[in-house]
């Protein structure tokens, strides 16, 4: 493992046979691999059983990785070097850029691996496949800031950022983008670092405040690449929450507010959640009206109606002086629990519970109705069978009291799990469910009494 960096870049022979090894440092041993490789070495074979060869080695190192074999996966590596030594055209591109997955991929998990074998791999797989330059100095980039090497990452970056090969095309450009992103993202972390550092400082502590505020300020007026990035259609989560978090610091609201607003309801963009979640919260901190904060669930309940902040979208909604939110809060909240992974959601459970009530009392029937006619299918056993009737009880007697509730309300107390629950006796919330008994028998939508 130590020279397997090495062999990954090991350079031509003058007489242009390339020097393998195909024993293992484990002892295995591949005799036919071998015969094949030996052939093509001094071309007594035909062009075909080169492709063959590595073609197997290939099939071999992608069997090892599926199964986490490392130690295998690095000694067929070696194998496959040959594969640079190729005359076909479209491989000759595509075989560089491969092996530096492999590689990487090996490096990153073998157990003998460091970060010194892992640069000294990137920087040879750099010289080998120009064209992949700039993507292995950003993953190589990434790979130093998971093992904490923030300088070494940023002077990674930095060489890759004034890189050049032949004429910018488009996609040399979005990389590039990409590594002055980074960079910034890097800046960013610096300065977040030293703003806290600020935040901790005594009154007295004059100097060093001031050298650290002028390494904010300093920071702040290099992440600006930030700025020009964010406006490339993409997905930039972590780049746009980071710009806007600086731009709050100094006090810009404004271009605060339009980087966000640009970023969640832009065309040109794709549809991101959470574009809308951070545009959401910003307006949220800023005490924005109602509306506005509205309008922003909205369009965030029709893309991701399970998200947690539908609970707030429907209390907002409740809180609303027009009919049409009242009725929205209701689906909102079906909607919700449409989700698996909402179904023990005590605090939907109450809120629906609550809010059917209402709802009923209200005299808004049909609104119900609207909502269960196209689950009365399959919410029964999705929610609301013997099964969860007992489970949820065992769990959680709080959460299957407020299932309870809905239940006897959507299904009558005939119901399995309202029956069930309704039969417990346990003096803490014995009273509730002579309450919730009440209610049922009043309010149920299957016998409407209203």
């Amino acid at each position: 493992m130590d020279n397997f960096s090495e062999e990954l870049a090991r350079p031509v022979t003058k007489d242009g046979q390339v020097k393998m090894s195909i024993l293992s440092g484990t002892g295995m041993h591949f005799p036919w691999l071998q015969s094949y490789v030996e052939t093509v070495v001094i071309g007594g074979k035909k062009k075909k059983d080169f492709s063959q060869t590595t073609s197997a080695c290939l099939s071999f190192i992608q069997e090892a990785l599926l199964k986490h074999q490392w130690r295998r996966a690095a000694e067929y590596m070696h194998s496959y070097f040959q594969a640079l030594e190729t005359t076909d055209g479209h491989q000759r591109q595509t075989v560089p850029e491969l092996i530096w997955k492999l590689g990487s991929e090996i490096l990153f998990y073998h157990p003998k691996s460091n970060v010194e074998t892992f640069t000294t791999f990137a920087d040879r797989m750099k010289n080998i496949g120009v064209m992949n330059y700039l993507k292995i100095s950003l993953q190589h980039a990434l790979y130093l800031l998971h093992h904490g090497m923030l300088e070494d990452a940023d002077r990674n970056l930095r060489e890759a950022e004034t890189w050049r090969y032949g004429e910018k095309s488009s996609s040399q450009e979005i990389l590039i983008n990409l590594v002055q992103a980074y960079k910034g993202l890097l800046q960013y972390y610096t300065w977040s670092k030293k703003k806290k550092e600020l935040s901790k400082l005594d009154k007295d502590d004059y100097v060093y405040g001031t050298t650290t505020r002028s390494m904010i300020n300093r920071s702040w007026k290099t992440s600006m690449n930030l700025s020009a990035l964010i406006k490339i259609p993409g997905v930039w989560d972590p780049f746009v929450k980071s710009y806007v978090e600086m731009l709050e610091f100094y006090g810009d609201q404004d271009a605060a507010q339009e980087v966000l607003t640009n970023y969640a309801y832009d065309e040109k963009f794709p549809s991101n959640p959470n574009a809308h979640i951070y545009l959401y919260n910003f307006l949220k901190r800023k005490k924005a009206p109602r509306t506005k904060l509205l309008s922003v669930l909205k369009i965030l309940y029709q893309i991701v109606p399970s998200h947690k902040l539908m609970l707030e979208f429907h209390t907002l909604l409740r809180k609303s002086e027009k009919e049409e939110h009242h009725k929205l809060g209701l689906e909102v909240l079906f909607g919700v629990l449409d989700f698996a992974g909402c179904t023990k959601n005590i605090t939907a459970w109450k809120y629906l519970a609550k809010y059917l009530k209402q709802t009923l009392m209200g005299n808004h029937l049909v609104w119900v109705q609207e909502q269960w006619n196209s689950r009365k299918n399959w919410w029964p056993s999705f929610h609301f069978s013997y099964f969860w009737a007992k489970s949820d009880w065992k769990e959680d007697m709080a959460l299957a009291c407020e299932k309870a509730f809905v239940a006897g309300i959507l299904l009558g107390k005939g119901c399995r799990y309202f029956r069930y629950i309704s039969k417990q006796d346990h003096q803490v919330i014995r009273k509730k469910i002579k309450q919730m008994k009440k209610s049922v028998k009043r309010y149920s939508i299957v016998n409407p009494r209203l």
